[in-house]
């Protein structure tokens, strides 16, 4: 072994209570690198095709990145991992906060956890001792409150991630909470790890992460937080109305200006993602009223958007949240003064957060929004999908489809705060009723209320859309459609060839312009190749534990130099895009092996365009996303009908042991 990783990962098998360290080869880390590429390697080869998500058979993984604690910055991202049970197929979470160092410091680079246990347990380890204790004590409390007891009886050096009633119920849209609310929130693995019966993992790690250059891992930081920083003055020169000013500027001119990564970079800096609400609201990129609306006539950005965004929402913010080697700190610990709903300590919510429960419902209520979102993260439940179901929920009371009685009285009519914030708590306590009919997402809600409900269940593959619009970047819509995990906007996108500055790292990429037209960002051309680059090297970002934030601020953060600092490796950037493309097409081959195609992971029709708006930013845009999939499954080497991988693709990346899997017959 030389740096960057642990070498080997433990198992914990539940039903027996047993443990079992295995040591990894190299040549796997070379291969899949560690964080969810590591873990997807080694769930594909250890879990057959077919098994229950919720079932015994089902592992449930959590991992750390290659370059978490080796001095790089931006590398303190965790994943957990495991067959979604709200998709039937690859589920993975990325979390920040401060649990992944931790969990690497065990000296393990990931925790599988097989069968289930009788009891609830939490799995406490220190140094080279674990357990698994009785958590009975613990089951019924919320995460936040589960956390703070953990670590009053074991000590402040100890990190829990955990679920809360959310996951103990089994919801399947449950994610798992670290550091008082940060939440691996989306594919429902923490209805994996409630089925399990593990409350908790408690960890204190001990072990030092191995660095092959440690020297140089210290230049490379230096200079990448000299980059970083150039343009902290402009903090000082602009304002929220500004930026409100800007999106309706590029909605108008129908356009992106190449000038938004450091937009982004600036704006984050200042107010984190709430600076994104008022502007896209205004230039098309939020999605508005269940997806049918129009920002700029259902939820305008001074009079209403700005109400749930950047200087409102940082007026309640008490100190900067930073996760594990942040040099931004885009987060927020806050205390609320509303008399409605007080809060003494919480996290600011996030952009997806506001818009899913403000924005797609017509809420300006920024009290009401903190209290849900609050709310939300103490039961471990995922604030997109919630968002995107009681949407669903206020367009079938508005249709007449749900009433008064279905609803326990409650008036779903739009912007109706007070409704919104009774629904979150059945939903959370899985009330008889409304509660029991949306506990497990928009999906299985249609399904059970009547097909005549589908056409505006908005999701992909059973998940909820991301609050990001494919109809204005198009980008995000194969994302949505065609990657191993459907409905996920933090994977590639047009916009974000443009923020990763892809094209100055890389001569696979084509060149960007100063002005992005719509028609241009829509359009076929290049755009396989393009989104087949974008997510590789996202793939790379989460086999590295890295944010995917500090790979969008413009700065070229030195990720190559950095992994070959840390492992002693010499790959070339074009190389590591060679993983990210291997590490992609194992997920991948993950859902074939399940059965699921292409066509399952389609969009609603709604979401494509069809029939397109009539009026806004993106009026009359319809993506031809069939075409665009297409192109993407080609550069990648998939067959776009049935969404395997190509025998010939797995062959050009050493991939035979999955070939055999795939192509017995």
């Amino acid at each position: 072994m030389t740096g960057g990783y642990m070498g080997k990962v433990l198992w914990v098998d539940l039903t027996k209570g047993e443990f079992r360290e295995e040591a990894i080869p190299e040549e796997v880390y070379r291969n899949y690198l560690s964080g969810y590429g590591l873990a997807a390697k080694m769930i594909f080869d250890n879990q057959a095709g077919g098994v229950d998500p919720l079932g015994p058979e089902a592992i449930l993984g959590f991992a750390s990145g290659m370059l978490t604690g080796t001095g790089s910055v931006f590398t303190g991202r965790w994943m957990v991992v495991g067959k979604s049970p709200l998709t039937g197929g690859w589920g993975d979470a990325n979390c920040g906060g401060n649990f992944a160092p931790a969990l690497k410091k065990t000296g393990y680079d990931s925790i599988f956890f097989t069968g289930q246990s009788e009891k609830p347990v939490y799995l406490l380890m220190e140094g080279s001792k674990k357990e698994l204790v009785e958590a009975e004590d613990y089951w019924g409390t919320d995460a936040i409150e589960t956390e703070k007891q953990l670590i009053e009886k074991h000590g402040k050096a100890f990190k829990v991630a955990c679920i809360g009633q959310g996951g103990e119920n089994q919801s399947l849209i449950a994610g798992v909470v670290n550091d008082r609310g940060r939440i691996a929130a989306r594919s429902g693995l923490g209805a994996v790890m409630g089925s399990k019966k593990l409350k908790a993992l408690c960890i204190k790690g001990t072990a030092k992460v191995p660095v092959h250059d440690r020297k140089q891992i210290t230049a490379l930081t230096k200079d990448y937080v000299r980059r970083l920083e150039r343009d902290k003055f402009a903090d000082k020169i602009f304002h929220g109305k500004l930026l409100a000013l800007l999106g309706r500027l590029q909605s108008h001119m129908g356009a992106q200006p190449a000038m938004m990564g450091e937009l982004f970079k600036i704006t984050t800096r200042i107010w984190g993602t709430p600076s994104l609400s008022a502007m896209s609201a205004e230039n098309g990129d939020s999605p508005v009223k269940n997806w049918k609306g129009v920002g700029r006539e259902d939820f305008p950005s001074f009079s209403k958007a700005s109400k749930i965004g950047d200087d409102a929402v940082i007026k309640f913010q008490k100190k900067r949240y930073h996760c594990f080697s942040c040099p931004l700190g885009c987060g927020g610990v806050c205390a609320v003064d509303d008399p409605r709903f007080p809060l003494e300590e919480t996290h600011k919510p996030e952009y997806e957060s506001l818009c899913a429960l403000g924005t797609m419902l017509l809420i300006d209520d920024l009290g009401a929004l903190y209290k849900v979102n609050d709310d939300l993260n103490r039961a471990g439940l995922d604030t997109i999908s919630v968002g995107g179901t009681i949407a669903w929920a206020f367009e079938a009371y508005e249709r007449g489809h749900l009433t008064k009685n279905d609803t326990d009285g409650l008036e779903l009519t739009w912007g109706n705060s007070e409704a919104m914030v009774a629904l979150v708590g059945k939903i959370i306590r899985q009330d008889e009723g409304i509660g029991q009919l949306l506990k497990n997402g928009v999906k299985v809600a249609s399904e059970t209320l009547g097909e005549h409900t589908k056409e505006y269940a908005i999701h992909a593959g059973g998940q909820e859309l991301p609050m990001h619009d494919p109809r204005a970047d198009a980008g995000y819509g194969i994302a949505y459609e065609s990657e191993p995990t459907p409905g996920r906007h933090t994977i590639a996108s047009y916009i974000y060839a443009d923020l990763m500055n892809l094209s100055q790292k890389t001569d696979l990429m084509p060149k960007r312009a100063l002005l992005h037209s719509l028609s241009e960002r829509l359009g076929l051309k290049g755009k396989g190749r393009q989104q087949g680059l974008v997510s590789a090297y996202t793939d790379v970002i989460n086999g590295i534990g890295m944010c995917l934030f500090g790979a969008c601020f413009g700065s070229n953060p030195p990720v190559a130099e950095w992994i070959n600092a840390a492992t002693g490796w010499n790959y070339s950037f074009n190389e590591y895009l060679e993983i990210g493309k291997r590490i992609k097409t194992i997920r991948q081959a993950f859902n074939s092996r399940e059965g699921i195609q292409p066509k399952q992971q389609k969009m609603t029709d709604r979401a494509r365009g069809v029939p397109p708006l009539k009026s806004g930013p993106l009026k009359n845009m319809s993506p031809d996303f069939d075409n665009l999939n297409a192109s993407y499954y080609e550069e990648m080497g998939w067959n776009h009908q049935d969404g395997k991988p190509l025998p010939q693709t797995l062959d050009r990346l050493n991939m035979q042991d999955v070939k055999e899997q795939l192509y017995k017959d």
